[in-house]
């Protein structure tokens, strides 16, 4: 095996993956990740940080098939992914990870798309962020009070969000059919209810 060492030269959030062929075939498995490079003054501090990367898998057999599941070649060179998840595995972030934040709440999330061919369209159900930090760019201002984000094979994103209201919130791409297929997370938000910010009642 061989190591090696780089200068991280550019601040940023980056995708990750290999270059060894077939690149497409590694990536559908998983193989690849983030590297966040901080401007030398350092990010702002909030109170929650979270890692969230979207994926596909391309599997022989159907949706939800119990047992082995064997990489299908074909469903990948089509573009028809049996499966979208979030960091890796169907359930990761409703079920065996939960992400948990207060009322009052800085919230920042590190996104990413692995791909290999879906482009994302991020989107927290019930939340607006303050700001998107698009294309991984750290060095440009933000974009202000946007409600999705477009993040493609290979790219990333940095939103920020104050949470203002409890509940759980609902991570999506907003190619909703997607969420069919896996493609959910759940942000739990404890504290008080504010009722002149959320005010539900019978009409």
């Amino acid at each position: 095996t061989l190591s090696f060492d780089f200068n991280a030269m550019h601040p940023g959030i980056y995708v990750y993956h290999c270059a060894t062929p077939m690149v497409s075939h590694h990536i559908a498995n998983g193989m690849y990740g983030l590297i966040l490079v901080e401007p030398e003054e350092g990010l702002m501090a909030v109170d929650k940080e979270f890692y969230v990367m979207q994926g596909e898998m391309y599997t022989t057999e159907n949706y939800h098939t119990s047992g082995l599941n064997e990489f299908s070649l074909e469903k990948m060179i089509n573009e028809k992914p049996t499966y979208y998840v979030f960091n890796g595995a169907e359930g990761a972030l409703t079920t065996t990870h939960r992400m948990q934040a207060n009322v009052g709440e800085t919230v920042r999330i590190y996104f990413g798309v692995g791909g290999p061919n879906k482009t994302s369209s991020f989107h927290v159900i019930g939340e607006i962020f303050d700001r998107v930090y698009r294309e991984g760019d750290l060095v440009s201002q933000p974009g202000l009070s946007i409600q999705t984000t477009t993040v493609a094979p290979g790219g990333a994103t940095m939103v920020e969000f104050q949470v203002d209201y409890p509940g759980r919130y609902i991570l999506v791409d907003h190619a909703l059919s997607r969420l069919e297929r896996g493609l959910v997370g759940f942000l739990y938000v404890d504290g008080e209810k504010d009722d002149t910010i959320f005010y539900p009642h019978e009409n």
